[in-house]
């Protein structure tokens, strides 16, 4: 199973890699995607099942384990009806002990598999934080380009809902500092299918960051099967006026505040990042070069998060283009709530993030 080389996608070329069985497959990601809208709408978590299966199909490689994905079809029913097509040895119930499945499916990606590793909540990975971040994305440059890591980490992050401060955490801004791994962190369906696609044939760890609020957003996903690259943002809405650059849930909070701006003659550009590792910069400063000014929206805390990143090589790189001081609207500096009132009054929303351009504007 080990030695066995995956059919390519369409459009697609193998490259060779001295630590992966097989090589990997690369799809052409200059080939023109099919269009977001359209007659099928499905929902987010059915995206994400379908990213997850067709890869499966492809590849005899790639198996699913975590906590429910099997017999449960899955905590938030994501993995629904996967048991039954793919069995039990490629969709695997585990304990509830994710250092241990962690660790596992790093090793069996060390072998030649292409695991896809659910973490119930990316709260709950920081008991696993030794092997996903101490081990998998080390673990190329410690041997020596000998041992590749190709594994998918994914499952809900952030605030998913009167959850308390323990099971609220937004970990980007944790772990994009922590080099050899990729991030993506999906806004919609279509990207989230097309992601995570790419994800599942990357050589390297992937963390990919789901939303549990997002689970039943529906939005058009084309039948015909199409990857989105890594390191390339989507321009979600054009405006000359202000830059909003942001990722995963509040990227429709910057949606919702664009269109409310729009209304006062406002009008804004929008980027909708899908990676924070690796990082659009070059779209950001083209967008800047326009509108001379940038709010950045992160749904994690403010001290050293995606934000102050992002804020740092606008600086190094587009300073001269900056009419006004780089704004960020993030969640508030303290442990995520519980009340229902509160954690609403904490995470980043639409006003705040209208505020944040009005100021930048004045």
């Amino acid at each position: 199973m080990t030695t066995t080389t995956a059919p390519l996608p369409p459009r697609a070329r193998r490259v060779e890699h001295p630590a992966l069985p097989g090589g990997y497959a690369v799809p052409d990601f200059d080939a023109e995607l099919p269009p977001r809208e359209g007659d099928r709408i499905i929902q987010f978590r059915e995206a994400l099942r379908e990213a997850m299966a067709e890869e499966m199909r492809r590849d005899p490689r790639v198996f699913l384990m975590g906590e429910e994905v099997a017999e449960y079809n899955g905590a938030y029913k994501i993995s629904q009806g996967m048991l039954d097509e793919f069995g039990p040895k490629r969709i695997i119930d585990t304990p509830i002990s994710e250092n241990g499945f962690a660790g596992l499916g790093i090793a069996a990606a060390m072998y030649g598999l292409r695991p896809i590793i659910e973490f119930m909540s990316w709260s709950f990975s920081l008991v696993a934080a030794d092997q996903i971040l101490n081990n998998a994305p080390k673990m190329l440059y410690m041997s020596g380009g000998q041992w590749g890591c190709p594994v998918v980490f994914r499952g809900n992050n952030g605030a998913g809902g009167q959850l308390g401060s323990t099971h609220s955490w937004c970990v980007e801004g944790l772990y994009a500092n922590v080099p050899g791994m990729k991030i993506a962190i999906p806004s919609n369906p279509y990207d989230a299918k097309g992601l995570l696609k790419t994800a599942i044939l990357d050589p390297d760890p992937v963390f990919f960051l789901e939303s549990e609020r997002m689970l039943g957003d529906k939005a058009h996903v084309p039948e015909a099967e199409y990857y989105i690259p890594f390191g390339r943002a989507r321009l979600a809405r054009e405006g000359d006026a202000c830059t909003l650059v942001s990722f995963g849930r509040p990227v429709n909070f910057c949606l919702e505040a664009a269109e409310a701006l729009a209304s006062d003659g406002v009008e804004c550009d929008v980027l909708d990042m899908r990676t924070v590792r690796p990082l659009d910069v070059e779209s950001i400063v083209r967008s800047l070069r326009k509108t001379n000014r940038v709010v950045v929206v992160d749904q994690s805390w403010p001290f050293g998060g995606v934000a102050s990143e992002v804020i740092a090589q606008i600086t190094e790189k587009a300073f001269d283009w900056l009419d006004a001081p780089p704004a960020r609207v993030n969640t508030d500096d303290v442990p995520t709530p519980y009340a229902k009132g509160m954690e609403a009054a904490y995470l980043p929303n639409a006003e705040k993030i209208s505020a944040a351009v009005k100021r930048t504007l004045a």
